[in-house]
């Protein structure tokens, strides 16, 4: 393959031409835009997360607007996304670019950026500063598995990175490197799917061993982690026009200051019955059913509520930051279930 790179890229860049789509930060390319598409991409879709490209774009369309923007109202605009560290990690990154006298050029100096790990830095030098640096994700390592044919078994995503990142650097096309990136990324969205590669359609199929010998398919081998279930039970809990809500605590690792419905637990109270409704929902490898019930008035604690809990005017919520689960489960419940049906009589 290395052998043979030149005619490779160069059948990867005719094919890019002509069948890349046509993203925003494609269409209107430059070094913000770049940085807030890759943040955004990372563990996302890019069908999921262009509405949420444009509307951030909208409000915070450079680095100077964004660094100036109330963390509060940048969580807000990344709400639906997931991975919110992301969110806080760009906001940071924007602050400390703003004033830097020497601005990053390199990918590693980049690195030094908060939430800007190699495969960012290497999207940004490339594609936004031309730097000749190989970008490898994980669309780039089931490309290149399967022109190699390699079958060796990874221990997870990280160890299939470093070992085909010194294959990714030597096919580089070093006076094009963002297109190339671009398009070996491109390569692995549209046509080198995971299960089921068409590589009928694939540009490259001719230097290709994975099709050659029938198993591409079936490449790359990565052990998954084992996905856990889990069951917790929330409580809906609504009186004089505003809804009981839990804050996760800023030092938290996942979700850190936004907003849900409370744990039941919270109020040391153990639901019986049928819960009023039954929601899943996955974060990284949990699977969690979320069960909610309507909390009767006996349980809510006499001499005050933690500091977590606060009741929050209904017309209020959306000027909190709610997880996007809940936010939609809320919203959904709301709209079923009379405020005066559940605590008629309580005192807020």
């Amino acid at each position: 393959l290395i052998d043979e790179r030149d005619a490779f890229a160069r059948a990867l860049a005719e094919w890019y031409a002509v069948a890349r789509r046509p993203l925003p930060w494609r269409l209107r390319p430059g070094l913000y835009e770049t940085v807030v598409s890759e943040l955004m991409a990372q563990q996302t879709q890019i069908a999921t997360m262009l509405p949420y490209y444009e509307r951030w774009m909208r409000r915070f369309p450079d680095f100077e607007a964004l660094a100036a923007a109330p963390a509060e109202e940048v969580l807000r605009h990344w709400e639906g996304l997931g991975y919110y560290s992301r969110a806080r990690n760009l906001h940071r990154c924007a602050q400390i670019f703003v004033h830097m006298a020497q601005k990053p050029r390199s990918a590693a100096g980049w690195e030094e950026l908060p939430g800007i790990g190699p495969y960012t830095a290497a999207a940004i030098a490339s594609i936004a500063l031309g730097q000749p640096v190989a970008v490898v994700d994980g669309n780039v390592v089931r490309v290149l598995s399967r022109l190699t044919g390699e079958r060796r078994h990874f221990s997870g995503n990280a160890e299939a990175v470093k070992a085909f990142r010194p294959l990714a650097a030597a096919l580089l096309d070093s006076q094009n490197p963002g297109q190339h990136n671009q398009a070996m990324m491109e390569l692995g969205a549209l046509v080198c799917l995971r299960g089921r590669p068409l590589c009928a359609a694939c540009p490259v199929a001719a230097f290709c061993n994975g099709r050659a010998a029938g198993d591409a398919g079936d490449l790359p081998h990565i052990a998954r982690r084992a996905t856990e279930r889990l069951e917790v039970n929330r409580v809906l809990c609504i009186e004089g026009g505003a809804i009981l809500l839990h804050r996760i605590p800023e030092g938290a690792k996942r979700l850190a200051g936004q907003f849900e419905l409370p744990l039941a637990e919270e109020l040391g109270w153990k639901p019986t019955g049928k819960a009023l409704a039954s929601r899943t929902r996955s974060i990284t490898h949990f699977r969690i059913r979320e069960q909610i019930h309507c909390l009767p008035r006996a349980p809510l604690p006499e001499s005050g509520l933690p500091p977590e809990l606060r009741w929050v005017r209904i017309e209020a919520l959306d000027t909190l930051t709610l997880s996007g689960p809940h936010r939609r489960w809320i919203r959904e419940l709301l709209a079923g279930v009379q405020a005066s049906s559940i605590r008629p009589e309580t005192e807020g």
